[in-house]
Order: C-alpha cells, then structure tokens, then sequence
C-alpha cells in the first residue's frame, strides 16, 4: 500500500512538471506586448502658447533736454502724476560754465569800447585843432561803433546763457504712473538721457513676442486665455495687434492683446498666454514620442492586421505642440506603437491598446 502511494505522489510530481514545462514554452514563444494607440480623428484646438508682459497702453521716455545735474527729484517709481506735474529738477552745469565765458567776453569787449572812446576824443580834440585830419577822426568813430556793438552783443549772449545756465524743471508729458526712474539725485546727466518712463494710466494691454513662422498665422480677433505667471486663474483675452514688422535681432513679431472684463493686471507683470489659432476638424494627434527621425524624415511604427510592425512615413505639421499633429500617412483604424524604439519593423507583437492622450 505504501509502495502504490508513493508512485502515485510521484506521478502526480512528474505531471506539474510537465504541465510547468509546457506552459514557460508557450509563453517564452508569444509575441512580446507593446502599447498602441488607435488613430480616431477628432476635432482639435491649435493653439500657440507664448509669455507676454503687461504695459500700459502708451510708454513714454521723458529725457532732459540738456546736460546738467539733477538737484530734486519729486516723484518715484510707482507715483501717479497728472500732465503737466514737475518731475525733477536740473541745473544745468555745462551752461554755468558758458555763462562765465560770456561774462569775460562781456568784459573785454567793454574794456574795448572805453579804449575805442578815449581815442575817439583824443582824435577829435587833435582834429578839433587842425592838427588831424578829417579820416583820422571817421576812423576813430567807426573804432568806436565797433566796439560798442560788440558791448552789446556780448551783453546778449550773458542774458541768453544766463537763462540756459538757470535751473530748469523737467515736467510730465502725459497724465500716467511714474513705471522706471533710472537716476539718481545728485546724478550728472547728458542731454538726451531718459530720466523717467511714464505709462498711461487709461489702461493697459499684454504685448508679447511670437517668432515670425508662427506669428503669421495670427490674426486680429483671435481669442486667447491668459493667466498671471504663478496664477491658476485664468481670463480671457483677445488679439489686438500683430505688428507686420519682424525685429532683427530676435526674429520675432510683436503681439498685442487685450485683456477682456476688469482685470487687475499691473505693468511689468509676465503674463502666459494661449492663443487659439483656429480649430482643425479630423485631425490626427499623436505622441512625439511615437515619432521616429522626427526633424529629417518622420515615420512611425503600425501594427498591421496581422500584429506585424511596419514602419511607415508620415508628415508632421511644424507646430509648436504637446503632441504630433499628423497631416499625412495616417488614417482612422491604425495602430501606432507608442514606443517604436523597443520593436523593429516585421516583428510579430501582442498590441495593448492605449488611451489616447490629447
């Protein structure tokens, strides 16, 4: 009895073995899993994201019309002024020392005249005599004339640099918010130097920078969501302005906008801001990831009826997107690896399929 019991327990040992063998067997020879994503077209939002930057709607520089040394100033960053307030006030150094060099000029030219006039009355006294002639006495008087005229002329450029030379107040151009004051008291500024930057108070707008291969698909009227960097809250907004100029240095055109509903949005906040380009109908949307030589000559990876992978070429729209906009080389129904860099083209594969991620 002990003899049949223990050919039956080994039996029964021999035959999950088998059944073990077998089963590691199958499952060494089946196809390996990869995720796929099956293409179903739908509507999308082509959208462009750029950081713009709030400013009022009008900038001004306010600069000094002449060289000289700030003696007050009599606003600051922040302060609200109305047309017209003082700004700062400028004593203008390079005038001073002009004025003085008129003054010697003055002097010398009266010390001139009084040299002139005693010559004058000497001549005259002689010819008076007899004992000078009547050209000697018209030469004396027009030394005379001369000289007096250049008393005058020399007291009328004392007058017009003394009135240079004075101080004089930089007002504000435009009722507005004092946004950036660059200089100092006591600061020796040259002529031409801004000295403050005013922004209107009417109101403000968000102007950012969108590169031109993008910047020419915007148009006036485009809505936008915006939301202040840091900020959850998001506003709507809408193009204004897409300037036709195309800056130099950067490539880049200059976008305005405006902010819709009352916004408190202060100058100099960063601002992001999502425009809606326009809105694709169809379209097919899929992982850049799934994308292979993206940049020289894009493709993907399907998996075909058959769970075979071939690779296929597609054409990606160049669009600063999430995801791949696919204008070509695909239709609804395929089944694109999502990580076409584990599997090679004709190997048989057990497809996953995936959720598709918009």
């Amino acid at each position: 009895m002990m003899r049949a019991t223990s050919r039956l327990v080994v039996f029964l040992a021999a035959a999950v073995l088998a059944v073990a063998v077998v089963a590691w067997f199958v499952m060494s020879r089946r196809p390996p899993e990869v995720a796929v994503l099956e293409i179903k077209p739908a509507t999308i939002e082509q959208a462009l994201s750029v950081v713009g930057r709030v400013r009022p709607l009008e900038l001004v520089q306010v600069a000094s019309p002449n060289s000289g040394q700030i003696v007050r100033l009599l606003h600051d960053e922040g302060d609200r002024v109305a047309a017209g307030d003082p700004l700062a006030v400028v004593l203008a150094t390079v005038e001073q020392a002009q004025t003085q060099v008129d003054v010697a000029r003055e002097r010398a030219a009266r010390a001139a005249a009084a040299e002139a006039r005693l010559n004058y009355q000497r001549v005259k006294t002689l010819y008076d005599q007899g004992f000078a002639a009547k050209a000697a006495l018209d030469a004396a008087r027009a030394g005379l004339d001369t000289a007096q005229a250049n008393v005058a002329a020399a007291s009328a450029g004392v007058r017009a640099s003394a009135e240079r030379a004075q101080e004089f107040v930089i007002r504000a151009p435009m009722a507005g918010v004092v946004l950036f004051r660059p200089i100092d008291n006591g600061q020796v500024v040259s002529a031409g130097q801004t000295l403050f930057e005013l922004g209107s108070s009417t109101g403000v707008e968000i102007r950012a920078e969108v590169e031109e291969v993008y910047a020419d698909a915007l148009r006036p009227g485009q809505v936008a969501r915006a939301a202040l960097s840091g900020s959850s809250t998001i506003f709507p907004a809408r193009v204004t302005e897409v300037s036709p100029r195309v800056d130099s240095s950067t490539g880049g055109r200059s976008v305005r906008l405006a902010a819709e509903g009352e916004q408190d949005l202060s100058p100099g906040r960063s601002v992001d801001v999502t425009i809606v380009v326009r809105q694709r109908p169809g379209a097919i949307v899929i992982p850049r990831a799934a994308v292979l030589d993206a940049t020289a000559a894009p493709k993907v990876h399907v998996v075909d009826a058959g769970d075979i992978v071939r690779a296929r070429s597609i054409t990606v729209a160049r669009w600063p997107s999430v995801n791949a906009i696919v204008e070509s080389g695909l239709r609804a129904g395929d089944r694109v690896v999502l990580e076409p860099a584990v599997v090679k083209p004709g190997a048989q594969v057990t497809p996953i399929a995936a959720k598709p991620d918009r």
